[in-house]
């Protein structure tokens, strides 16, 4: 017999070190995280990741050295972790979390600490936890924050989340990793198309009640600039984000990913209005453009035009067609228009009370002007919202969302929010898949900046199991209005759809995170984690959702079917008996119902009520191809609910 030999495949490559721009970090920090996830789903947790063991090569990253490396073993409750030798310490001082420097259990979130450390030296060229000695290392790792980072804040606090002492604080999977970064990934300065953030313009009237009217006019110049072609502007969820915070301009441009902001002020008094307006470059922060107007409220069209022109100049952008100029849209009376703004302002607060005073304002404006197209769209979303909420029966609402839209569209055909609601109606009343995502892209094609338009098509997308392009439209609705909790939600929702549970859970988190009072993050985040079978975390959102939103539907719903999967049979059949004496004065959702029987193992009274959702167009019945209804995809009577819907089989 010969001699052993040890044969080690060769890479040729240089190791990892910073500091690196924003842009190169935030790649090659992908690349390394997509590494871990594929180990943490094998099953494999590092132990020891450092920029030593990170080889950058021409193919990409590189992850060496898996010495320390051991399969996930042990489970504790939803995470499954692994067990050291009592005090024993394994990995390398500077590059440890807290509890591999206790010598505790480990799971992937140790790696995530590692991986924040060595993100942190990739963005700043030098060492998060710095000692003279490896004892006094670990002292500053188990007792000390790393010193700040000159980053993008979105960045930074990605980073800040990694390093938290305590593994339940930080990011829970490589999955949510992954999902902060690409929400933050920023495009090299020289690819940059413009972009603008219009933010909330500040309400300088001696009366509060014209906030309506400073929002409204902010809003209006946001629109506007939608139209021009060649610029990119921040989806209103997001600019609004920041109304009444003293937040430097700077920083609010890279959050949101902007290289220009709008800021101004508003002072409205009888028939007067004064208006200023800067315009910010994030680049210097200089101020590229100001102006003050003090007008009569006749002039207030041409100043919204004067304030995009002026954009138009100083960007160097092609102006629109004069087919889609907002001007086509606009009434002759102030009076109407302010009527418009009061309904914009109520809609946007989304509540049932709110939702039927924008519905006053809007039928106000159009008896001022009969032929005003913004009214009749914003009717067509009043409605359409209290369908979406379960406010209102769908045979009462949508129709009437219908009728509005396709006015809005007859005066303007170049309205996309009027497409935006009858794609949503064509999808909610007449499960019409195709025709909706007809409308949806005639929506995105009017508007490329419409957020909203790209949302609702990728969920229109995922329905028809078309899960990959659903992913990629959500991606891009966040990237126009990152700090959306219903847009991210809703990507946490095409991903569960997809069941790509992980990254349904990471999104869903991020959700959550932009608003822990939102009632909708928590309850996709309860949906997501249910489909990955999580039960007790899930149950603990949905909780919370229904608490949120004051026991309103779709939450208190969803609440009885989260008891019912826990095997709480008494709180899941309390919750349906409430919802039936509700019934009794007003609308409640059959496919609730339907939805908690199935979960407690009745499949003749699930049916019966899906019968009865079905009978009254419920656009809930949409989702039966969700993990929820597993239980029923065997029977034949639901099997012919899916095809009577018109759902691909």
């Amino acid at each position: 017999m010969g001699p052993d030999y040890l044969v080690m495949e060769y890479i040729e490559g240089t190791p990892l070190k910073g500091p690196m721009p924003p842009e190169e970090a935030v790649r090659v920090a992908l690349e390394i995280a997509g590494a871990l996830q594929a180990a943490h789903s094998a099953g494999i947790v590092h132990r020891d990741l450092k920029p030593a063991n990170i080889l950058l090569t021409r193919s990409g990253v590189k992850l060496l050295d898996f010495g320390l490396a051991q399969i996930q073993q042990i489970t504790a409750g939803d995470a499954t972790v692994i067990q050291t030798q009592a005090g024993e310490i394994l990995g390398t001082a500077g590059y440890m979390a807290p509890e591999q420097i206790h010598g505790q259990p480990v799971d992937a979130r140790t790696d995530i600490f590692s991986f924040g450390v060595v993100l942190y030296g990739m963005l700043s060229g030098r060492r998060a936890f710095a000692g003279e000695t490896a004892i006094s290392t670990m002292a500053r790792i188990l007792h000390t924050e790393p010193g700040p980072l000159e980053a993008p804040p979105e960045l930074a606090r990605v980073v800040t989340r990694c390093l938290r002492k305590s593994a339940s604080d930080r990011f829970q999977s490589m999955a949510e990793v992954i999902t902060a970064l690409e929400a933050v990934k920023p495009a090299p300065e020289a690819e940059r198309n413009p972009s603008i953030a219009v933010l909330p313009f500040a309400n300088m009237s001696g009366d509060k009640d014209n906030e309506y009217f400073s929002d409204g006019l902010a809003e209006e110049i946001l629109n506007a600039l939608t139209k021009l072609p060649g610029l990119k502007v921040v989806a209103r969820t997001s600019a609004f984000a920041f109304k009444g915070k003293n937040e430097d301009i700077r920083g609010i441009g890279e959050t949101l990913g902007a290289t220009h902001v709008l800021e101004g002020s508003v002072r409205k008094s009888g028939n007067r209005v004064r208006i200023t307006a800067q315009l910010i470059s994030i680049a210097d922060g200089c101020h590229l453009w100001s102006e003050r107007y003090d007008r009569e409220m006749t002039d207030i069209f041409a100043i919204q035009d004067e304030i995009s022109e002026a954009i138009v100049a100083v960007l160097r952008l092609k102006l629109a067609s004069p087919a889609n100029q907002s001007a086509v849209r606009r009434p002759v009376d102030p009076a109407a228009f302010e009527a418009y703004l009061r309904g914009r302002y109520f809609w946007n607060k989304r509540t049932e009370s709110d939702l039927n005073k924008s519905i006053e304002y809007f039928n106000r404006a159009l008896v001022l002007e009969p032929a005003y197209a913004l009214a009749y769209a914003g009717l067509a979303d009043a409605f359409v919202m209290l369908g979406v909420f379960g406010l209102r029966a769908p045979s009462d609402v949508y129709p009437k969302a219908n009728a509005a839209a396709l006015r809005a569209l007859e005066l303007d055909e170049t309205m996309a929010e009027a497409y935006d609601s009858l794609g949503h109606v064509k999808a909610a009343l007449n499960w019409d898949l195709p025709g909706a995502e007809q409308d949806y892209k005639r929506a995105v094609e009017l508007n490329p900046s419409y957020s909203t338009a790209r949302r609702g098509y990728g969920y229109i997308l995922s329905l028809m199991q078309r899960h990959e392009e659903a992913i990629a439209l959500m991606k891009l609705a966040r990237d126009l209005d990152p700090l959306s909790v219903s847009v991210n939600a809703f990507l946490g929702l095409v991903y569960m759809k997809a069941r790509q549970y992980d990254q349904s859970i990471a999104a869903s988190r991020a959700a959550v995170e932009l608003d822990q009072n939102n009632p909708q993050g928590h309850w996709i985040l309860a949906r997501a984690l249910d489909a990955a079978n999580q039960l007790s975390e899930a149950l603990s959102e949905a909780e919370k959702a229904a608490s949120l939103s004051a026991g309103s539907q779709p939450y208190t719903g969803h609440l009885g079917y989260a008891y019912a999967r826990i095997g709480d049979r008494d709180r899941a059949l309390e919750i349906v008996r409430q919802m039936l004496e509700l019934a009794k004065t007003r609308y409640v959702s059959a496919y609730y119902l339907g939805l908690t029987y199935a979960s407690l193992g009745e499949p003749d009274s699930a049916m019966e009520w899906l019968e009865k959702a079905y009978e009254e167009r419920n656009a809930r019945l949409l989702e039966v191809f969700d993990p929820a209804f597993d239980s029923l995809r065997s029977d034949v009577r639901f099997q012919d609910l899916v095809r009577r819907i018109g759902l691909p089989t």
